[in-house]
Formats: C-alpha cells, sequence, structure tokens
C-alpha cells in the first residue's frame, strides 16, 4: 500500500507535468497566435483608418476646390452686379435726355409743332430706355438672389467638419501600443444609431459638390446673360441716340432750308412793296396832275354858258370839251380804280410780309430748339463703356 500510494503519486505527478506542459505549450501557441491575430487587426484599423484618412482627404480637396471656385464665382458675380447698377444708373441721363428734348419741342410754335421724325424717335428712345431700365432691374433683382443663394456656406461647413474628422483619425492612426495617451473605453464600442452609413457620406458630400456646381454653372449663365444684356443695351441706346441725331440734323436741314427759302421771299416781297409804294406814289400823283386839265376843261365849259343868244352854239369846240371832260373823268376813275387796286395789293404784300416774318420767327425759333437746345443737349449722351456698365 506504502509502495502503491508512492507509485499513485509518482504517476499523478508525471501527469501532471504533462498536463503542464501541455497547457504550456497551448498556452505558448495561443499568445503566439494572439499576438498575430492582435497584430494582424490593428494593422487592418491602422490601414482602414489610412484609407479613411484618403477618403477624407479627396473629398476635403474636392470641397475645398469648390469652396474656391464658388468664392472666385461669387466675386465675378458681385462684379457685375456693380455693372448693372452702374449701367441702370448710366441710363438716367439718356432718359433725362430724350424727355428734356421731347418738352423742348413743345415750345415749338404752329405749324412748326408737328408730329415729326424727329418726335417719333424720341419717342422711341424715351420707351426703348425704360424698357431697358425695367430688363436691368429685373436682371439686378435675379442677380441678387442668385448672391443670395450662395452654396460655399454649406460646403465650407461639410469642408470643416471634414477636417475635424480628418485630425481626428490622423490622431487615432498616430496612437501605438507603446504610447502613454491612450486608455480604455468600454462605452465606446458600440454603433451610434445616428451615425451614416460610407454610402450616406459619400451621397452627402456629393450632392454638395454637386449642388456647389449647379450654383456655380448657373452663375457663369448668368454672367454671360448680363454681358449679353449690358452689350444689347449699350448698342441698341447707342443706336437710338444715332437715329435720333440724325434726324435732328435733319429735321435742322429741313428748317434751314425753309427759312432761306421764306427769307428769299421776304426780300422779294420787301422790293415788291418798295416798287407797289413807288407805283401808288405816282398813280396819286397822276391823279393829282389831272385836276389842272379838268379845271381848264370844266371852265372854258362854265364860261362858253354864257356865250349870249345866238352865239351858244354847240360847235365843234363845245363838243370837243364836253369830249375833253369825259376823257379826263374817265382817265380819273380809272387811274383811281388801280389806285385802289395797287392798294389793296400793297395791303396784301404787306400781309404777306408780315406772315413771312413771323414764319422766319417760327423757323428760327424752331431751329434754336433742335440745335442749340437738343443736339447740344445730346453731346451729353453717355459713352458705350459707360452704358455698359465698365465706368
Amino acid at each position: 500500500e506504502w509502495h502503491q500510494s508512492n507509485s499513485d503519486l509518482y504517476h499523478r505527478a508525471s501527469s501532471s507535468c504533462e498536463q503542464s506542459e501541455h497547457d504550456r505549450a497551448e498556452a505558448k501557441e495561443l499568445a503566439k497566435h494572439a499576438a498575430a491575430a492582435t497584430q494582424h487587426a490593428q494593422q487592418a484599423s491602422t490601414a482602414s483608418l489610412g484609407q479613411r484618412l484618403k477618403d477624407i482627404h479627396f473629398c476635403k480637396a474636392e470641397l475645398q476646390k469648390e469652396i474656391e471656385d464658388l468664392d472666385a464665382e461669387t466675386g465675378l458675380l458681385a462684379a457685375q452686379k456693380l455693372r448693372l447698377e452702374r449701367a441702370l444708373g448710366a441710363t438716367e441721363l439718356p432718359y433725362a435726355i430724350a424727355t428734356d428734348n421731347l418738352q423742348c419741342r413743345e415750345r415749338r410754335q404752329a405749324p412748326d409743332l408737328v408730329s415729326d421724325e424727329v418726335e417719333k424717335e424720341l419717342l422711341k428712345e424715351a420707351e426703348l430706355i425704360r424698357n431697358i431700365q425695367e430688363l436691368l432691374k429685373r436682371t439686378l433683382m435675379q442677380t441678387v438672389n442668385q448672391l443670395n443663394r450662395d452654396h460655399k456656406e454649406v460646403c465650407e461647413r461639410d469642408w470643416s467638419d471634414k477636417v475635424e474628422s480628418y485630425n481626428t483619425d490622423e490622431r487615432c492612426g498616430r496612437y501605438s501600443n507603446q504610447g502613454t495617451n491612450s486608455q480604455f473605453h468600454p462605452s465606446s464600442v458600440k454603433a451610434e444609431e445616428s451615425a451614416s452609413t460610407p454610402e450616406t457620406w459619400a451621397k452627402f458630400t456629393h450632392d454638395n459638390i454637386s449642388r456647389a456646381e449647379r450654383e456655380k454653372t448657373a452663375s457663369v449663365n448668368l454672367r454671360a446673360l448680363i454681358d449679353s444684356i449690358l452689350h444689347d443695351v449699350s448698342e441698341d441706346l447707342r443706336r437710338q441716340w444715332d437715329a435720333g441725331n440724325e434726324a435732328l440734323a435733319k429735321r435742322c436741314e429741313e428748317l434751314d432750308e425753309a427759312k432761306q427759302k421764306l427769307e428769299h421771299h421776304l426780300k422779294k416781297i420787301l422790293v415788291e412793296i418798295g416798287d407797289q409804294e413807288a407805283s401808288i406814289a405816282a398813280l396819286k400823283q397822276a391823279i393829282k396832275e389831272k385836276e389842272a386839265p379838268m379845271k381848264v376843261a370844266q371852265t372854258r365849259l362854265y364860261d362858253r354858258a354864257f356865250r349870249p343868244n345866238v352865239e351858244l352854239c354847240r360847235d365843234e369846240a363845245q363838243f370837243r370839251l364836253i369830249s375833253e371832260v369825259g376823257e379826263l373823268t374817265e382817265t380819273i376813275d380809272s387811274l383811281k380804280k388801280k389806285l385802289l387796286e395797287s392798294e389793296r395789293s400793297l395791303r396784301n404784300l404787306e400781309d404777306t410780309r408780315m406772315n413771312l416774318e413771323k414764319e422766319i420767327a417760327v423757323k428760327t425759333n424752331s431751329i434754336f430748339i433742335d440745335r442749340q437746345k437738343c443736339l447740344a443737349h445730346r453731346t451729353h449722351y453717355p459713352t458705350v463703356l459707360r452704358l455698359a456698365g465698365y465706368q
């Protein structure tokens, strides 16, 4: 029993050693496997963090590019807005000139107070400017709305979140087993319900970039539209300005020509009035000169009426004296009739002279209004660069 007890003890000791050796071998293998698995898992996590950093850096770079592009585009659009404001302000002077021209021409006198080609062009010019002002105001409002819809802030927030996330993952990637700044956080090993998925994360940034691209494209298109509008506006205004100037210049030529013809006719009328006045004076003198012969003839007849008795004879001398008185009377009547006609003709000439002088004054007034007022005022018309909003 004693030997058996020792034998059993030796056997148990040997078994324990064998079991311990086996356990040690398994423990060593397990520890080796655990170390390898742990290192592999950590390397995989570090690699995953590195890949994540690349993804974040790529998105961050794309967002930064979009932000810079949007910022540049916003500056360009703001410059176009300033051009619109300048162009809108520049239309005030042409409108004031057109309305002032129309008001000045209202002071023309009849018969020059007519709806001529100049008035049509000026009315067209005023209407064109009003339409242009409405167009510029609508475009300016559209530009302001586009600037207010700037998507840059959304991209900046997303970019800021990406920077923070990048810094966080970069810090995580620098943690090592030999470091002293890591510690246990058991509660962190759980998924946040509000956390995004890689798909939603990528879609969020993609949507922001896509929207930024749309905003940028809309801004570029709007700038191109503004360029086109301002170019067309400046061209239309200058073209209409030229048309108004041409109509005014042509009208002034017509007025000059009409005034010259009126002055020519006035000179002829004045000469004719002088001639007619001389003719009337001659007629009056001729009538006066017939008084003495009439007195002589009538006196002869009067004296011969007192011849005595049979001497009161209707002789040839008597008939000749009677005939002379008749002839003188007829001559005086014809001279007086001609004098009346000449005086009436003189009055007509005087009336014509007054009408010509009045018409010349009307033409002079019209020329002064069209040339000295309207055309002179139109020399202050804005330049094409100012109408296009560059000044």
